[in-house]
C-alpha cells in the first residue's frame, strides 16, 4: 500500500525517477507521473509537516492554469483523471487522486523564467541597495509594490539543492541556444500578462511568478507547475500600490512565521504549529478558490 501523500510515496508499480522539495517523478508507460505531495519547504528546507490538502492544490490550479493558457504555448499535460490510467493499481487511486498529473515527456530547460510584475522580494532588496533588479536599471523613486511599465524577465539557475542563482539573459543564449532563450522569453511575459489578466479579474495581482519550459521534438513546451502559490506571489488587488506591504496568498505566512522564531535557516527547521499548518492550508485553499472558481 502506499504510504501518507504528506511526506512520501511508495509506488512499486512505477520507477522514480526523481523526487523534489514537493514533487515526486515516476514513469508510467512512455509517460511520466507527477506526484504534488503535501510537502512544503520554506528558503530551501523542507518542513518536517506537510499542509494537509496541499498537494491537491498545486496540482489542480497547475491544470486549471494548462487548460486555460494552452493556446499561449503547448504543455506537457495528458491527463489528472487516475481512473483512466490502467498502470495505476485500483488499490493506488485514491491517494494518487486530485495530486497526480499524467504528463509527455520533454527535455527540460536549466532555466527558470521568472517574470516580475511588481517591485517586491528579493527584486525590492536589489533595488534599494543599487536601483536594479538582476542588472536590469529601474526608475530612482519606486516603491515596494509599485507596478513595472511593462513585466520584467528575471531567469535563474535551477539548482539541484541550495538556492537558484540569477543570471543574464545573455547566460541564458549560452545555456540553451538564441532561439530557444527568445522563445523561452517571449512564451513566459506572455503567459504572465495572459495569467496576470484573468487574476485581476477576480481580484488578485500576480506579483512575480516563474516558469519552466522544456523541449518536445524542439518545440517548447510549458512544463512542471504553472501560477500556483509555490511558483507565484498573489496579493489581493485592493491592498495593491505603491509602498504598500499587501497579504500574501501563498507560503509567506509561514516564511514570517519561522523568521520571527529566529531560526537560522539551516535544518533542522523548527516544528511547525498546528496553527500554523492551518492557516497554510487556508491560504492555499482560498487563492485556489479564488482563482479557478
Amino acid at each position: 500500500m502506499v504510504n501518507a501523500p504528506t511526506l512520501a510515496l511508495d509506488l512499486p508499480f512505477a520507477e522514480c525517477l526523481g523526487r523534489g522539495k514537493v514533487r515526486e517523478i515516476y514513469a508510467l508507460g512512455e509517460d511520466l507521473l507527477l506526484v504534488a505531495t503535501d510537502r512544503i519547504s520554506a528558503f530551501d528546507v523542507v518542513m518536517a509537516e506537510g499542509i494537509p490538502g496541499k498537494g491537491q492544490v498545486l496540482t489542480e490550479t497547475t491544470a486549471f492554469w494548462l487548460d486555460l493558457l494552452r493556446d499561449v504555448v503547448p504543455n506537457h499535460m495528458l491527463s489528472v483523471d487516475v481512473d483512466a490510467w490502467p498502470e495505476v493499481p485500483a488499490s493506488y487511486r485514491d491517494v494518487l487522486r486530485g495530486r497526480s498529473m499524467r504528463c509527455r515527456r520533454c527535455q527540460p530547460l536549466p532555466v527558470e523564467w521568472v517574470v516580475r510584475g511588481y517591485l517586491t522580494g528579493g527584486g525590492w532588496s536589489e533595488y534599494q541597495q543599487g536601483g536594479q533588479v538582476s542588472g536590469i536599471q529601474l526608475p530612482a523613486g519606486m516603491s515596494h509594490a509599485s507596478q513595472f511599465d511593462e513585466p520584467l524577465l528575471t531567469p535563474s539557475t535551477k539548482a539541484a539543492s541550495g538556492h537558484d542563482e540569477p543570471i543574464s539573459f545573455s547566460r541564458c543564449i549560452e545555456l540553451v541556444g538564441e532561439a530557444v532563450a527568445n522563445a523561452a522569453r517571449d512564451a513566459a511575459i506572455a503567459l504572465y500578462r495572459r495569467g496576470a489578466e484573468h487574476a485581476l479579474a477576480r481580484g488578485i495581482v500576480i506579483a512575480d511568478t516563474k516558469f519552466e519550459f522544456g523541449l518536445l521534438d524542439d518545440q517548447l513546451v510549458l512544463i512542471d507547475e504553472c501560477l500556483t502559490p509555490d511558483s507565484s506571489r498573489f496579493w489581493p488587488a485592493d491592498e495593491v500600490s505603491p509602498g504598500s506591504k499587501p497579504t500574501s496568498f501563498d507560503k509567506q505566512y509561514l516564511r514570517n512565521w519561522l523568521l520571527e522564531t529566529g531560526w537560522d535557516k539551516a535544518p533542522p527547521p523548527p516544528p511547525l504549529p498546528s496553527d500554523v499548518v492551518t492557516a497554510t492550508a487556508a491560504t492555499y485553499a482560498e487563492i485556489q478558490r479564488r482563482l479557478t472558481a
